[in-house]
């Protein structure tokens, strides 16, 4: 997220239609990236289910065999964005000098998503062997070399050329290839079994089917909610320029109200996994609302903090008068938004992590293209609510999703999704076990 918030903050020295050219080149890369969460998302429940039945051997194949699919889908995005990039682009009316910096930015971006391809894979299975303060560590080396990058090739210091926005998407592409390199180190230090060349090769028919069971529910749900958040794009370019930089900035700072929500989503998905592994579902059931409960009280704190500050925190991104009115008009519906999102955050990723994915892409279908989108079109265009309109009805989505999704974990429909046959005497989670070190 830090990424994406120095790009933004950096580049709007540029100019706000630089801003949003990147905003919306943002939102292709971001389905893209979600394409290859088919099989990060998937790999990573199949490895902790493996781990809680203590079975490693099986956990380093899946984990062999995800990142060779990962590589395989990111060179496939990375060719088809390379080619048909600019006609996406157009295809959400991106005009003017917006096309021409949004191109640029995802030629070379969207050139080299098969490095993230590579990163997703490697940092969600590192992650749920319970290694977590060290994806953070790489991560946070990651964004020092990002800033240090874009400082030398936006701004052309130290006798570089200012090259404005091909400079952050170069700083980007190199970040996260040092980024990859580091990450491949840090799995072979932290796992159990130790991942063999064969298991990159040799694709196991029942591994893969075991990933895409999961990872292909999981990643049409996200992927169905990023659509809906490029139509809510395409709204906003007939509202103009300054609503379309307005949404990048105001975008950016809610991803700080949500960090928090995120995080505990991963801790809780992976700690599921393990103890659904283990056959131990009350413990899991447990776990997820102490989860939601924390996840809520620190969104809402983070929340009234923001919007305390939400006019000097719009006013770090740009000087235009009408762009921080809008902006901070919007932030204040982030209180009925966010607190929505944090529900669906921690339940949906835990029903994923139970093998329970179906479902939430049902409703998803539902609540999302079927509700949010004509609500949207209703309150932006009919009502005139403008990008008020959008935030709206994104919330009323999120709020419905989140109190469906409680209702279907405490109706427990999830314990019989299961991915791993059990042998012998019944697994168990030591108190040593990684997960339970970093859930504690």
């Amino acid at each position: 997220m830090l990424m994406g918030s120095v790009d933004t903050f950096m580049i709007s020295s540029v100019s706000d239609d630089a801003v949003s050219g990147v905003g919306a080149a943002n939102q292709i890369i971001t389905m893209a990236i979600l394409v290859l969460s088919v099989i990060g998302n998937g790999a990573a429940i199949v490895v902790s289910q493996y781990l809680g039945s203590r079975k490693p051997l099986e956990a380093a194949q899946v984990t062999g065999n995800a990142i060779t699919l990962n590589l395989l889908v990111g060179i496939v995005l990375s060719v088809g964005l390379l080619i048909f990039g600019g006609t996406l682009l157009s295809v959400l009316n991106v005009q003017g000098d917006i096309l021409v910096h949004a191109k640029v930015y995802i030629n070379i971006v969207g050139g080299g998503i098969f490095l993230q391809a590579l990163i997703n894979a490697l940092a969600t299975t590192i992650r749920t062997y319970g290694f977590t303060k060290q994806t953070m560590v790489v991560s946070l080396l990651m964004n020092i070399i990002h800033v240090v990058g874009n400082y030398l090739l936006i701004f052309g210091h130290f006798g570089l050329p200012a090259l404005g926005v091909q400079g952050a998407a170069i700083s980007t592409v190199v970040s996260r290839l040092i980024c990859l390199v580091l990450f491949f180190l840090l799995l072979y230090r932290v796992s159990e079994v130790r991942v063999r060349f064969t298991y990159y090769i040799h694709l196991s028919k029942k591994y893969v089917l075991q990933i895409l069971k999961i990872g292909i529910p999981s990643a049409f749900e996200s992927i169905t909610y990023q659509s809906c958040q490029l139509v809510f794009t395409l709204y906003i370019t007939y509202l103009g320029a300054e609503a379309m930089a307005t949404r990048q900035y105001a975008l950016n700072i809610s991803s700080y109200i949500f960090l928090f929500s995120v995080a505990v989503s991963m801790g809780t998905s992976i700690i599921v996994g393990h103890l659904v592994g283990a056959r131990r579902p009350q413990e899991a059931y447990s776990r997820v609302f102490s989860s939601v409960k924390w996840a809520l009280l620190v969104t809402v704190i983070i929340d009234a903090l923001v919007i305390l500050f939400r006019v000097p925190l719009m006013g770090m991104f740009t000087e235009n008068e009408s762009i921080i009115l809008m902006g901070a008009q919007v932030i204040l519906l982030s209180f009925f938004l966010e607190t929505g999102r944090t529900c669906n955050l921690v339940i949906i990723n835990s029903l994923r992590a139970s093998g329970d994915a179906k479902f939430p892409v049902y409703m998803g279908l539902i609540s999302m293209v079927c509700m949010s989108l004509p609500l949207g079109y209703f309150l932006v265009f009919e009502l005139g609510l403008g990008l008020a309109g959008v935030w709206i009805a994104t919330a009323v989505d999120e709020w419905v999703r989140a109190v469906i999704m409680y209702f279907r974990w405490k109706s427990r429909a999830w314990e019989k999704h299961g991915l791993i046959e059990h042998e012998g005497a019944e697994a168990a989670l030591e108190p040593g076990d990684p997960a339970v070190a970093t859930a504690n």
